[in-house]
């Protein structure tokens, strides 16, 4: 819930809580919630959570919204709800788990792979990419995966009936949560709330952080020297607004898929565009940076990274996470310019 402070002289004074949009004012855009939701739910509503999407909901299919990996293998399962989500979402989110437990390792690689060309991604295997995404000493074996599953159903409001549901389906051991968003209008502009589980550790935007941040190799291998030759960090195609997560001063460790941390530039710029499928804020390099002729002959690789930071990143996502602190992100940085010396 959203609270308008009424402040009293210099005390910050009584609790004003603010309405939310009802199931009625969002029913007109249910789509247009469910695909920001799909959209954004992994990338950054759970900015700390390490999970790998393997597939999202189709047109006209009994499937759950979004369908994700945990590093143990287990499916993660959320159903994404418009207002008030009742004990029916329950019971439909535990169908899609009765379904999805029954999937074996080939039918979870059919369904990557679909999503990778929902996305415009190369055709990969399921079991290199999540090595890769959870920097595994060695990949899962296939019988390893789809063990356990965990479902989420998000919603803007929970019934008595959901709760109860929820709680009770707990208390048998399935591992469910109810996971709330809220949208609110103030002064003429919409505002989107969210809070992430177990704990909600999203940090301040204004606070200077260390990001790694993808070079978009797994789309085009000349995305790497177009940032180098104009010192900018870039998305591209349908993550392009991942920029906007950025803020000045926040320092980019650029990531080289298959290869590790190739430079580093503190963020100096404003959100621009290239055409429309590119987003792009301008750097200011802070590492000696790798020229297009001489290719990347020096780097630090992901191992490297973990050991420095004492920190286990997501590698899968464009924005990796966990994020770094001040303190952090210049210890990695010192480390960085020995190695790109």
């Amino acid at each position: 819930m959203l609270y308008k402070l009424q402040p009293v002289g210099d005390d910050l004074g009584a609790l004003e809580p603010l309405p939310f949009l009802d199931a009625s004012d969002l029913q007109k855009r249910e789509k247009h919630l469910e695909i920001l939701l799909a959209r954004h739910l992994l990338e950054v509503l759970f900015e700390e959570a390490a999970l790998l999407p393997i597939f999202q909901e189709r047109q006209r299919q009994a499937e759950a919204d979004l369908y994700a990996l945990t590093a143990r293998g287990d499916v993660v399962i959320f159903e994404l709800k418009r207002g008030v989500a009742g004990a029916d979402a329950v019971l439909q989110v535990i169908r899609y788990a009765q379904e999805a437990g029954r999937w074996t390792f080939s039918d979870l690689q059919q369904r990557y792979s679909s999503y990778l060309q929902s996305r415009g991604l190369k055709e990969g295997a399921l079991q290199d990419a999540h090595k890769e995404a959870f920097q595994l000493e060695h990949a899962l074996l296939p019988s390893e995966f789809n063990r356990c599953q965990q479902l989420y159903v998000v919603g803007s409001a929970a019934n008595e009936d959901l709760i109860g549901a929820v709680e009770y389906w707990k208390s048998q051991g399935l591992s469910i949560e109810f996971v709330p968003y809220r949208i609110y209008q103030i002064g003429g502009n919409n505002y989107f709330e969210f809070f992430s589980l177990p704990y909600d550790r999203h940090r301040n935007p204004a606070t200077v952080k260390g990001v790694l941040f993808d070079t978009n190799r797994a789309y085009d291998e000349e995305a790497i020297w177009e940032m180098m030759e104009n010192s900018r960090v870039a998305a591209y195609g349908d993550i392009k607004e991942d920029v906007k997560y950025l803020n000045p001063r926040d320092i980019v460790f650029f990531c080289h898929r298959g290869v590790g941390l190739i430079a580093a530039g503190e963020v100096v710029g404003p959100v621009k565009a290239e055409g429309t499928e590119e987003a792009y804020r301008e750097v200011r390099f802070l590492t000696r940076v790798p020229r297009r002729e001489a290719g990347l002959q020096r780097f630090m690789p992901a191992a490297e990274v973990s050991r420095v930071t004492g920190k286990s990143f997501f590698w899968a996502r464009m924005m990796k996470v966990p994020y770094l602190n001040r303190e952090e992100s210049q210890r990695l940085l010192d480390e960085l310019t020995k190695v790109l010396a």
